[in-house]
């Protein structure tokens, strides 16, 4: 039983939720982007390069002989470069956050004098007199 509850104490943490959260945000995220690659920008932006090259898809753009389909990497590295970049913003944009909230919070007041510095002082006010 003890195990169980350990288990359940470690998955139940703030951070393996936060994960767990970020993990499925970031497969839907990840699946939006691939649609808009493979549906919007690769029709808009490269059809004409397509069209060039005789070919009605990214995916059929073949090294001649070879079954290494560099349209498909293209298509992925797009995918990744707008991931990527939609991530640096949202970063930036928290971290911009958080920094206005920590200047916007007002500073703590100072710590109380301890018993001994207040003791020390009294002594030395004395001896100025």
């Amino acid at each position: 039983m003890g195990a169980l509850q350990e288990f359940k104490k470690f998955a139940m943490q703030g951070s393996v939720v936060d994960l767990a959260v970020g993990i499925v945000i970031g497969a839907a995220f990840s699946k939006i982007i691939t649609s808009l690659v493979d549906d919007i920008i690769t029709p808009l932006v490269l059809t004409p390069a397509l069209k060039a090259a005789k070919l009605s898809e990214l995916s059929q753009l073949v090294i001649p002989g070879t079954a290494i389909k560099y349209g498909n990497f293209l298509s992925n590295i797009i995918s990744f470069l707008i991931i990527a970049f939609s991530l640096f913003i949202a970063i930036r944009l928290i971290n911009r956050m958080k920094k206005k909230h920590e200047e916007d919070a007002p500073a703590p007041p100072p710590p109380a004098p301890t018993a001994t510095e207040t003791l020390l002082t009294e002594i030395r006010d004395l001896l100025k007199k």
